[in-house]
């Protein structure tokens, strides 16, 4: 059974920093991009942050550059978001995706063929 599970989510003042977690199971992470898509309240899913399957290749949405970072840990089969200078427009649900795309990781949803149930993350100011 594939899984993505988030974690790591919760509460944090403005201007704190935030690690989550994804972990895969039922597949391995090794041969997809793997990126964080997020969803604040009211408003549709983005894309935020998304790393190649190697490794090699980055795409960052333009309202989390230089505060957000992905990682990826393929033999933990495991991917990690560091988040810093956290502000209360990054309030939103964050969620983990797989995209079989090898190249420069993909900013669509239809992209990505497994995901999260989310994890919650609130900034308060």
């Amino acid at each position: 059974q594939v899984q993505l599970v988030e974690s790591g989510g919760g509460l944090v003042l403005a201007g704190g920093s935030l690690r989550l977690s994804c972990t895969a199971s039922g597949f391995s992470i090794n041969g997809y991009s793997m990126s964080w898509f997020r969803q604040a309240p009211g408003k549709e899913r983005e894309f935020v942050v998304g790393l190649s399957a190697g490794g090699d290749s980055v795409s960052t949405a333009d309202s989390v550059k230089g505060r957000f970072t992905v990682s990826r840990e393929n033999a933990r089969n495991m991917v990690y978001l560091q988040m810093t200078v956290l502000n209360v427009e990054d309030t939103a649900v964050y969620y983990c995706a797989a995209s079989p795309r090898l190249m420069s990781p993909a900013q669509k949803e239809y992209e990505y063929i497994y995901w999260g149930q989310g994890t919650q993350v609130t900034v308060s100011s």
